[in-house]
């Protein structure tokens, strides 16, 4: 005999709200809750991120037994992440999902999405050179975000802690955050868009590290905009003698956090008792910030630089904060409050 489907009644007797007459109804077929994926979708589909990136990786996989394309995957992927799931295992439901689905080209009746393990071989397919391209469109997507080729531009380069909870690969333990986990480097511009990252195991970067980060990044950009002026701001930890030598040897602007030193504080002991003093004859005043620039460096840089302190008293005491830069003009006051925007 055939199956005889039989709609499932309304919930009848419910009270009226506001004089309105108040209907439950479980009829609405497939729901999804992830409704904002449609507008993510018209946004990727006009940045084109799936199919930049694909092209960057070689598909071994036979063309005629091809289900889903490495766009689709990639593409399923990232709006899963948008959406929150971050665990690759929800693929296993979200596929199903009508939302989804349709974020994909795909119909809600129609044939599931990929499964996890589809979405785990991919993530395990590009190799140091697929990664280097991936990094390079990225890099290409956010150049062709521009109008017209600016003068110049500010990054902001910074690293983070992505905490982990399972095995995986490159993971490693932090004391400071007491979790495992990665710290990948990120790159954002003056205006807040991103530029880059890279993904890396939970510790410091050296200075190695960051110049060869840095050369890539600045060779990249300056192959889509040859004479555009670059300024990089970042924290202490990448103050580094290399950082320094690759930013004088590629004309590159800095500002960075110069981590405290006894010699530095030398220069400033004087302004320190000076402005705590101020600070103490001015009944009801919070904090009080003056600055001053001399010139010094470490005994590991090639030479001695512009650096700028900024000292505070407040009444939790005195807090001195310095930063190095190669700019010749502004004021000290000027440039410090630049290196903190």
């Amino acid at each position: 005999m055939p199956v005889t489907v039989e709609p499932t009644p309304p919930l009848p007797g419910l009270s009226s709200v506001g004089g309105k007459l108040l209907i439950a109804r479980f009829d609405g077929g497939q729901l999804s809750f992830d409704g904002g994926l449609l507008a993510l979708r018209e946004v990727e589909r006009r940045l084109g991120i799936a199919d930049r990136l694909a092209a960057c990786i070689d598909d071994p996989r036979s063309p005629e037994r091809v289900r889903h394309r490495l766009a689709a995957i990639l593409r399923f992927r990232m709006l899963m992440i948008a959406a929150g799931y971050e665990d690759g295992n929800d693929a296993d439901s979200l596929r199903h999902d009508p939302v989804f689905k349709l974020a994909l080209d795909t119909l809600p009746e129609g044939a599931p999405l990929c499964s996890q393990p589809t979405i785990s071989r991919l993530e395990n397919l590009p190799d140091v050179r697929a990664l280097l391209r991936m990094a390079r469109a990225m890099v290409g997507l956010y150049c062709a975000s521009f109008r017209q080729v600016p003068r110049r531009i500010v990054l902001d380069i910074d690293d983070t802690f992505d905490a982990v909870h399972g095995g995986q690969q490159l993971r490693l333990f932090n004391a400071y955050y007491d979790e495992y986990g990665f710290q990948p480097i990120v790159v954002f511009d003056g205006e807040g868009r991103p530029v880059a990252a890279m993904l890396r195991p939970a510790r410091r970067p050296t200075g190695a590290e960051a110049r060869a980060f840095l050369r890539r990044l600045v060779r990249e950009i300056r192959g889509h905009w040859p004479r555009v002026e670059i300024l990089i701001r970042a924290d202490s930890h990448y103050c580094a003698p290399e950082v320094l030598d690759l930013c004088r040897a590629e004309r590159l602007d800095f500002l960075l956090g110069v981590a405290s030193t006894t010699t530095l504080r030398r220069h400033v002991a004087a302004l320190e008792q000076s402005t705590a003093a101020r600070r103490a004859a001015m009944p009801g005043s919070d904090k009080l910030r003056r600055y001053k620039e001399f010139l010094d460096g470490a005994g590991s840089w090639s030479r001695v630089e512009r650096i700028i302190a900024r000292v505070e008293a407040g009444p939790q005491g005195t807090d001195t904060r310095f930063v190095v830069t190669n700019l010749a003009g502004g004021t000290p006051r000027q440039i410090y409050k630049d290196s903190t925007v």
